[in-house]
């Protein structure tokens, strides 16, 4: 599926080529639900996994298929919806999880402080509850740094200005103009981050004033989008990424196989990583 992905995020970007590559000529160039691999692997399990929900025999289940169905979406609509949540969720919460866990990792001083307050809270077992894990400023902070220090997606994802035009800040932008950011760089410039923006450091978010906390959190939303367009999947992604790191660093130490070259990674507008190995050492026996 990652080989598809350089395909998908230009087609984000460039969506009238959707329908070039529709074109007869292109047809045999896309997925198909025939295929043994990739996305039209995927293809074919969603629109297996649809029409179970579907026909004289529905199956019915109370998970996030059964509420699409409830609500009244048809069937090729489940289908497309099961094709989004796996392509879209799936590599962009798990770059969020390798790397910040590479920084920590990377920095003792940052482990010690998030055991410590791990170890003086009392959570529950066998998984710390996502409220649990909400309540813990540090780690919560770390989460925080870990997506601005190494957003997962950095590309584009430019939105159009609708029909008249609009003005922002006294700047008139004028209809059908196409306007995205530049993650790496909002997310590293220092009137915002502070002179050491390049560094990973999760008390940047706990030792400022109200002001700067709110101005780094509002520019930290961009991660999901704002709006209509705001990921779907955020509140699964960070009840995610409180769990994993909780978990993580009570049950092991954790050191990188390579330290030298840690992982192989690719920017193609989101990052495909490989060759990222972690030994874990296990720390205590909870059940």
């Amino acid at each position: 599926m990652e080989e598809s992905m350089p395909t998908i995020i230009t087609t984000t970007v460039m969506p009238w080529m959707i329908k070039l590559l529709q074109l007869p000529i292109f047809r045999s160039m896309l997925p198909s639900d025939k295929d043994k691999a990739g996305v039209g692997r995927v293809m074919a399990i969603a629109k297996k996994v649809a029409a179970e929900r579907f026909g004289p025999n529905p199956k019915v289940q109370k998970d996030m298929i059964g509420s699409f169905v409830s609500r009244g979406l048809l069937q090729h609509e489940v289908e497309s919806e099961i094709l989004m949540q796996i392509l879209a969720g799936a590599d962009t919460t798990a770059t969020a999880i390798r790397a910040t866990q590479l920084y920590i990792i990377s920095n003792p001083r940052v482990v010690k402080a998030m055991r410590a307050e791990i170890d003086n809270a009392k959570l529950s077992l066998p998984v710390v509850t996502d409220s649990e894990a909400r309540a813990m400023p540090y780690i919560q902070a770390v989460i925080k740094e870990g997506l601005r220090i190494h957003p997962p997606v950095v590309g584009l994802m430019s939105k159009e200005v609708p029909q008249g035009g609009d003005t922002f800040k006294g700047q008139y932008l004028p209809q059908g103009t196409k306007i995205g950011y530049c993650a790496w760089g909002i997310f590293r410039r220092t009137d915002i981050w502070g002179e050491d923006s390049d560094e990973f450091r999760p008390e940047r978010w706990l030792n400022c004033t109200e002001d700067k906390l709110r101005l780094m959190e509002g520019t930290l939303e961009l991660v999901f989008g704002y709006g209509r367009w705001q990921c779907l999947g955020k509140n699964i992604a960070l009840m995610e990424l409180n769990k994993v790191f909780v978990e993580l660093i009570r049950r092991f130490d954790l050191a990188v196989v390579d330290p030298i070259t840690p992982w192989r990674s690719i920017n193609v507008g989101v990052f495909l990583q490989s060759e990222y190995w972690i030994k874990g050492y296990r720390r205590a026996n909870l059940s």
